[in-house]
């Protein structure tokens, strides 16, 4: 009894394909004059002229020549003008309460102008939020533990303690200048 039934589930199945394949076979003969229209004007028109391909210039092998230099993966020794975690206990301070200028990266901020006030001069600076703020020598700003060390009319100077990568610290020099 199940071979019967099977087998005419296979003819409805074939008959609802032949069905279908009938129904849509009307739609694929419509009117097709636009699209031999358009395929005429585009065998007419005059074709042009291809450019050449770009020469291709032969590879240059380069040798590189290591003898005397330092290896690439070996740490890069502190130079001169900075100082190593191991050279003077460079660290930053854990306990000191954070500025607000030390919430913005440097590269955000702005320097704005100068201000003389009792002969004391004071940095304008203004942050990525377009606020205005004034800051003195001796206070922090950006995200590496950045101290302000000079201020004059067109930058303002600043040491940033960042890590060497090594477990130790070491201070880079950085600056914020004038906006024009």
């Amino acid at each position: 009894m199940m071979p019967e039934k099977l087998n005419k589930n296979r003819f409805v199945t074939r008959a609802l394909l032949l069905i279908s394949a009938i129904a849509v076979l009307p739609g694929c003969s419509k009117d097709l004059s636009d699209l031999e229209q358009y395929r005429s004007e585009v065998l007419a028109r005059k074709s042009g002229r291809i450019e050449p391909l770009p020469q291709i210039k032969p590879y240059e092998n380069f040798n590189y020549d290591d003898r005397g230099r330092r290896s690439p993966f070996d740490p890069e020794e502190a130079s001169s003008n900075t100082v190593s975690a191991n050279n003077g206990g460079l660290r930053p301070d854990p306990n000191r309460k954070r500025e607000f200028l030390e919430d913005f990266p440097l590269d955000s901020l702005r320097m704005v102008g100068t201000l003389n006030m009792r002969g004391e001069l004071i940095g304008l600076v203004q942050d990525p939020e377009g606020l205005i703020h004034q800051v003195r020598t001796g206070e922090f700003a950006g995200q590496n533990h950045g101290r302000i060390v000079a201020l004059n009319d067109s930058e303002i100077k600043i040491v940033e303690i960042i890590s060497d990568g090594l477990g130790g610290w070491i201070e880079r020099p950085a600056a914020i200048a004038l906006s024009d």
